[in-house]
């Protein structure tokens, strides 16, 4: 096998951990890698937990940025690098740059460093009963879980390995399908940790996870992710399940739900997927379709646009509103939120209760100042075009539109802006040339 990038990661991980820290943690042993595998004290542990949620932040404005231009929910215009509006339109994606590797190590690297966690926890020489162990294996493998989703969900067809422990040894490619399988599994075994864990956290965890802080409320920020998957596998009846074990609240604050944080001080980073109104160097710009299709008075628009004097153009590509989805450098970035369980739990609904369904996408339109769904209550082709379009103007640059066209089998030109000749739809990313066998 070729030297590869799941291997790679590995390396610089203890760096980055010690370096993006959401809370500072003494650690007078200055642990390395031997001393996480072997021995590890309670600080060191400590240390790779608080780590782990640090580490989710890095590239992930990446992440988002090229999934939504493929999914074209927006273009970057802004001209740094003439690929973003090349190869990430037209294609093919080449295997070894930085648009194919770049997050793709992101994750894997979320993924190492989760399991030098819970091998630090199973080797610890600190004395963890078996309640607290649970309790950091249930919160390492949510973790685990929801990159190993995020890395397949860009790969999709090509595949990705759940089996990265050993690296001198990886787990072989498997099927989209056998990977959501194998995620979904993960999330249980997780759950079922958090269940026989105790009641808190012997760590720190970030303000972005208030009210998700407890093993039991960590549990239902779990099954949200655990309902996302089953979305994927077409299971609406799992997802129902799911819901009804998460933190999904008809009634509750549309972004209730845990969060990346970001801060201006010390070793923390900011949020760069905010950009500055009407500032030279910030057009990214939502395609005009978007602005276009909306329904008048929909507030989603006015708080997630702005109206650039005179658009812009680049690269045979033109656009009016720059995207505003964040107000500043330092605001959150969800990890899900109640507004996407809220049209999970419509879609799911679709013949199997439809006026459960009606009332979910009323309680979506009415919150952007709609009145209420007027298509047929029972029609399922209807229905489902109602929650995607709301989940379109909801969900803006939350790096969804791209995988609901695609898992509805809709991913194509009529839906999807081909503003140049030669632009393509581009339905999954490369294998990276490093992982090729």
């Amino acid at each position: 096998m070729k030297n590869n990038i799941i291997k790679i990661v590995f390396f610089g991980l203890i760096l980055t951990l010690s370096g993006c820290q959401l809370d500072e943690i003494e650690n007078p042993n200055a642990p390395t890698v031997g001393s996480f595998g072997s021995g590890s004290s309670q600080a060191d542990v400590q240390l790779l937990a608080v780590g782990l949620e640090a580490i989710m932040r890095n590239d992930l404005a990446f992440h988002y940025d090229t999934v939504s231009i493929l999914g074209r929910e927006y273009y970057d215009l802004t001209g740094v690098d003439p690929r973003y509006t090349g190869e990430l339109l037209k294609g093919p994606l080449d295997n070894n740059g930085f648009l194919t590797t770049r997050s793709y190590a992101a994750w894997y690297k979320v993924v190492q460093s989760a399991n030098i966690l819970i091998r630090a926890v199973e080797n610890s020489s600190a004395g963890f009963t078996d309640d607290v162990k649970n309790s950091y294996y249930g919160y390492a493998k949510t973790l685990k879980a929801y990159a190993l989703l995020m890395v397949a969900n860009r790969q999709f067809t090509n595949g990705i390995r759940l089996e990265v422990e050993d690296l001198n040894n990886l787990g072989p490619k498997v099927s989209y399908e056998d990977a959501l399988t194998g995620i979904m599994n993960l999330l249980n075994e997780a759950n079922s940790d958090l269940a026989n864990a105790s009641d808190d956290f012997d760590f720190s965890i970030s303000s972005g996870f208030d009210g998700f802080n407890t093993t039991s409320s960590y549990s239902e920020f779990n099954r949200a992710i655990a309902a996302r998957v089953a979305l994927y596998q077409g299971n609406n009846p799992m997802v129902l399940t799911l819901l009804g074990a998460s933190f999904l609240n008809l009634n509750g604050d549309l972004y209730n739900g845990p969060a990346h944080v970001f801060g201006l001080t010390g070793n923390d980073i900011v949020n760069t997927q905010f950009h500055v109104a009407g500032q030279s160097g910030q057009e990214y710009m939502i395609l005009d379709d978007w602005i276009a299709d909306a329904e008048a008075g929909d507030s989603r628009v006015t708080e997630k646009s702005f109206q650039l004097t005179g658009g812009t153009m680049f690269d045979g590509l033109s656009a009016e509103y720059q995207l505003a989805v964040y107000d500043s450098n330092t605001d959150p970035v969800y990890l899900v939120r109640n507004e996407e369980l809220i049209l999970m739990y419509a879609e799911a609904n679709i013949g199997v209760n439809n006026s459960e369904t009606v009332n979910a996408i009323n309680i979506i339109r009415n919150a952007a100042g709609l009145g209420n769904y007027s298509g047929s209550p029972t029609d399922p082709g209807e229905l489902l075009d109602e929650v995607l379009k709301q989940r379109r103007y909801s969900l803006l640059a939350e790096g969804h539109r791209w995988i609901d066209l695609r898992r509805l089998n809709i991913l194509n030109a009529s839906n999807i802006s081909l503003d140049r000749p030669g632009d393509n739809v581009i339905p999954a990313f490369p294998t990276p040339f490093t992982e090729n066998e």
